[in-house]
């Protein structure tokens, strides 16, 4: 409004005031954002059971409030005399109740985990990357141009790790150097792991490692049962060749694990090695894992035991696994072969991004109905009816997932996948923060990616109590796997965590 106001102590004879008359209440539909309306109709349609309880129980109450002594005891006299109808409900009640808690799916609980960090002097800045590419001879000039452009545009930083056999020239990819990088990391994560949780190896009874490319005999997890000194009864699992999603896979094995067996512990440990997995060949499509995969990996302590609740961090909500093998072209998009010139490497198909996406449409299909709230259900469902029936036309609905959720872990795969994923998902940058910085800072470390990611957001100080974590991760085969965590209270990093002395670094300003 214009010309309003008092005059003040400066105002004089002759001055005059223009009023400019103008709507008494504001335009609702300019001035409303929509995103209010629809966290209004979200609260709404959540809470529209407790809605429509709360006036059933002032109706109860106030009906309770107005019988007399006399109602009380016809209801006492209807009982006694149907006695043999109480006590069949009660026994029937007793025994449903029963078989409900001896059958539940019983919790299990993330007490803590530990990623690993490599030492300062395995670190692989860009320019000694690519001196090390040419001094080997292996790759000819296009191939150390494109091994370049990649990691200028990969969003890896200055500081991710390479392996000590690596570092040498020429480089010593041998199975004892594998084996060494592979202990380094396993070893590393677990010492931690064991320190911080103050829990005896012994009382490990469940084992699950993955790793995808190095699978030597013994088995790693014969590995670390040996290190440790494992319980000759440990039910031990070593999950080869399932990519970097087989993280999941192998909480997913230890969830049913501990389904089966009381009162437990089980451990996780996912990993991935690059010693004997180097590509020296010439293959553009078979270089640019070389450029992308760093040393890393994580240790997790799963527990169904009640007592455990207490101290640990997370409650694991839900595993949705989806599998595209059947598909020739998903099974094929990333795949281990030889080149014309006979080296090893694993190539990625140039349909790799369309392939995942498929993929993660199919998993979000399934786990949609299983997180997100009923008012994204019914909008989603009366969309996909109005699109069926009406409007082949009109553009589905996307539900919007951080509804369901406060964290993000998105396999830090690549920058094209974070990318994509923050498109297609509708996500903020500060969802996919944690993904970008781990990338940077740490590679892509395949299956344990997502746990740097989630350790990068507990030193930053924003899990909460309540608040639901959904990571992400994809693998050749062609698979995408989800999981669910709930936070049980608010979480703080663990000590000797992967960010305790760069967090404050972070983020950083990525070119792009």
């Amino acid at each position: 409004m214009e010309g309003t106001g008092d005059g003040g102590g400066g105002g004089g004879e002759g001055q005059t005031v223009r009023i400019k008359h103008t709507r008494i209440l504001p335009d609702f539909l300019q001035s409303v954002n929509l995103k209010y309306v629809k966290l209004g109709y979200h609260y709404l349609i959540s809470n529209l059971f407790t809605l429509c309880l709360v006036p059933l129980m002032i109706v109860i109450l106030v009906e309770a409030s107005q019988s007399n002594p006399d109602d009380m005891r016809q209801l006492w006299l209807h009982l006694k005399y149907n006695l043999v109808s109480v006590i069949i409900c009660s026994a029937v009640l007793v025994f449903g109740s029963t078989v409900y808690i001896m059958t539940r799916p019983r919790p299990v609980y993330l007490v803590d985990y530990s990623c690993y960090r490599a030492p300062d002097h395995l670190k692989a800045p860009y320019s000694q990357f690519m001196e090390h590419s040419k001094l080997t001879g292996d790759f000819d000039e296009s191939a150390l141009e494109f091994q370049q452009k990649i990691l200028e545009r990969s969003g890896l930083g200055e500081e991710t790790y390479v392996p000590e056999a690596m570092h040498y020239v020429p480089p010593r990819p041998s199975m004892a150097a594998a084996r060494e990088e592979a202990e380094q990391v396993m070893f590393g994560a677990l010492d931690n792991l064991f320190l911080n949780t103050a829990i005896k190896p012994k009382d490990i009874g469940i084992l699950v490692v993955n790793c995808s490319l190095f699978n030597p005999t013994p088995s790693l997890s014969a590995m670390i049962v040996n290190k440790y000194k494992l319980r000759g009864n440990i039910r031990s699992f070593n999950l080869g060749g399932m990519g970097c999603s087989a993280g999941v896979i192998a909480i997913d094995l230890a969830k049913d694990m501990l389904q089966v067996h009381r009162n437990t512990y089980a451990v996780v440990v996912s990993t991935e090695n690059i010693t004997q997995n180097w590509y020296f060949g010439n293959q553009k499509a078979m270089l640019i894992p070389n450029c992308l995969f760093r040393v890393g990996g994580s240790a997790l302590l799963l527990s169904n035991k009640s007592v455990d609740r207490k101290r640990a961090k997370y409650k694991l909500v839900h595993v949705v696994r989806t599998h595209r093998g059947a598909d020739d072209k998903a099974f094929r998009c990333v795949y281990q072969e030889q080149d014309d010139a006979g080296k090893t490497g694993v190539s990625l198909s140039k349909e790799l991004m369309a392939i995942a996406g498929g993929a993660l449409k199919t998993n979000i299909t399934t786990l949609g109905p299983l997180v997100l709230p009923i008012s994204e259900q019914l909008l989603f469902f009366a969309t996909l009816v109005v699109k069926k029936f009406f409007s082949p036309h009109i553009k589905p609905y996307i539900p919007d997932f951080k509804l369901a959720f406060e964290h993000f872990c998105i396999h830090a795969g690549g920058r094209a996948v974070i990318d994509e994923l923050e498109k297609n998902l509708q996500l903020l940058p500060i969802h996919v923060e944690a993904s970008r910085m781990t990338l940077h800072r740490f590679g892509n470390t395949s299956s344990s990616s997502i746990w740097y990611e989630l350790a990068y957001i507990e030193a930053k100080g924003r899990m909460r109590k309540g608040n639901r974590v959904w990571q992400i991760a994809f693998g050749s085969g062609f698979k995408c796997n989800s999981a669910v965590w709930e936070a049980l209270r608010n979480v703080k990093q663990s000590c000797n965590g992967p960010w305790e002395e760069c967090i404050d670094k972070y983020p950083v300003k990525l070119v792009s």
